[in-house]
């Protein structure tokens, strides 16, 4: 799982991790990988990487000693994401470069090298995080929104090709969620994007595990290409 230290990405790894599965924690930060890790297990039961998901070497050596050394590779999880938010007269092109590099590239690594793996075990299953900006755009958000729905085409697309080899490729859309980038946000702009939400409240990371988990297991064994939205009602 990639992006995995902090956020939806640990909460993700952790609820798979009690229900049984072995966790590579992947992610920028070796230190704050390697830390996560030692909170959900010991030995291979989870293990912490450095992994830079814009480098397709860095990419295929995850993959790779997921399936070598924990023995296969049941469950891939593109999570890795930045922000680089500012208007159209604002952004600049390095800004919007690293934001679609990360999201677009880091997915489609993660993508081609985990269904490599899979397809030649038959079985497998994908999960991309896109957002629901990626369905509605935010202002000042070019970047993101356009990134985010990059990875749903992709995920159909991916579908489409490894599905008579097993393997299936899904996509996540979580709302407004309570993670270190709102954090950053003030508690009026929180308050005022929850105004906006049927359920009138953020989201908790666990509540994306909880869709991972079912994406990742044999509950979800007929769905791919699918795009789940789960963000207490918000754009229904």
């Amino acid at each position: 799982m990639t992006g995995a230290a902090q956020g939806i990405g640990f909460a993700s790894a952790k609820l798979l991790r009690e229900h049984g599965a072995r966790v590579v924690i992947a992610d920028i930060d070796l230190d704050a990988a390697q830390h996560a890790a030692a909170q959900l297990g010991s030995g291979l039961d989870a293990v912490g990487m450095q992994c830079d998901v814009t480098d397709e070497h860095s990419v295929a050596a995850v993959a790779d000693f997921a399936a070598t050394a924990l023995g296969r590779l049941d469950v891939w999880v593109n999570n890795a994401g930045i922000t680089r938010d500012a208007s159209l007269k604002k952004m600049t092109v390095e800004d919007f470069d690293a934001v679609v590099t990360v999201h677009l590239r880091g997915t489609w690594l993660g993508l081609r090298a985990a269904s490599a793996i899979m397809r030649e075990a038959k079985s497998g299953s994908i999960i991309n995080m896109s957002s629901l900006s990626g369905k509605s755009g935010n202002p000042g958000q070019t970047n993101y929104s356009a990134a985010k729905a990059g990875v749903v085409g992709m995920t159909k697309a991916g579908a489409k090709e490894v599905a008579h080899h097993g393997v299936r490729v899904n996509a996540i859309q979580p709302g407004l969620i309570r993670t270190p980038m709102t954090a950053a946000m003030s508690a009026e702009a929180l308050a005022e994007r929850e105004t906006t939400i049927p359920m009138r409240r953020a989201g908790e990371p666990s509540e994306i595990a909880g869709v991972v988990l079912f994406l990742a297991s044999d509950l979800s064994s007929y769905m791919t290409g699918a795009v789940l939205e789960v963000g207490g009602g918000r754009l229904m």
